[in-house]
């Protein structure tokens, strides 16, 4: 069975249930699957994000095509 296939026949059963607990466990799923991926992240992730945003605001950036200008040596 195709993902498209999948869906449609979910979207008939959604149609059809008059369950709302049914209806709350599956906007459950949605919204625990969309989480908030940085809270996911480790203590040591976070910490070289806040660093590069810290880095960033204080204008130490390198722009991209400075980055693909170095790539380029070695490819």
């Amino acid at each position: 069975m195709n993902i498209e296939t999948t869906k449609l026949e979910l979207i008939q059963q959604l149609q059809k249930t008059k369950d709302k607990a049914v209806l709350l466990k599956i906007r459950k799923v949605f919204e625990e699957e969309s989480g908030d991926w940085y809270e996911e992240l480790s203590v040591e992730e976070k910490e070289e994000i806040e660093i590069g945003i810290q880095q960033a605001d204080e204008g130490k950036l390198v722009s991209h095509e400075s980055v693909m200008a170095k790539l380029k040596k070695w490819h």
